[in-house]
């Protein structure tokens, strides 16, 4: 996984709560495991007319957000399936970081993002940025004004600082710490598993691989 690093890009504003994802990738798409090629596949079925030719009303086809690298969205983003295939058509497209808002409160709140669909995105170096609902409301209100709404992401600072007109915007979210350290430093599972590898090669020179637990 790369070292994820402090960067400004565009916003794709997809007005849209609850975006499941068969939505992100419906299921013809998932015969393979390569983890490559999914882009194309990525929000096929609003993205595409039935004659297969691009839908030039949906918002991912339009010219001016053809180089976003940040997703706007509505509250329970990646919610349905636990396909992981999801985030890599989401980060093979070019995405590097999607923003969504919670919705309600105690009980009743909904989460920007469904849990399977933000443990997927922590393998895959997609980060997931949850504000509230007000900040999302503004930050759509200002997506409406640009032709294309630039923010900048600094993880270190745990800001997106929404550069709308004159001025710059900062709104600041939470972020699980050991998620957080997994970013600065590019490490996906087997990354982390990897800092202990000294330990694990004295214990297997211990180990007795003939020796069978009952």
């Amino acid at each position: 996984m790369k070292i994820f690093e402090n960067f400004r890009g565009g916003i794709l504003p997809l007005d849209r709560a609850n975006v499941d994802t068969d939505a992100i990738i419906p299921k013809q798409y998932l015969k393979s495991i390569k983890r490559t090629g999914f882009e194309g596949a990525l929000f096929s079925d609003w993205r595409y007319l039935p004659d297969g030719k691009p839908d030039p009303s949906f918002v991912l086809n339009k010219e001016e957000y053809r180089n976003a690298t940040i997703l706007l969205a509505r509250n329970n983003f990646g919610c349905g399936s636990s396909r992981e295939h999801a985030v890599w058509a989401i980060v093979q497209y070019g995405f590097r970081a999607v923003i969504a808002p919670w919705a309600g409160e105690g009980k009743s709140r909904v989460p920007g993002f469904a849990d399977i669909f933000r443990n997927n995105s922590v393998k895959n170096g997609l980060l997931t940025i949850e504000l509230s609902p007000a900040d999302v409301d503004m930050i759509f209100s200002f997506a409406e004004k640009e032709s294309l709404l630039e923010a900048t992401v600094h993880l270190v600072d745990q800001t997106v600082t929404v550069h709308a007109g004159d001025w710059g915007h900062v709104f600041r979210f939470e972020i699980d710490p050991s998620v957080k350290d997994r970013f600065l430093r590019g490490l996906d599972d087997i990354g982390i598993t990897l800092q202990h590898e000294s330990a694990i090669s004295a214990f297997e020179k211990k180990h007795n691989p003939l020796l069978s637990l009952k």
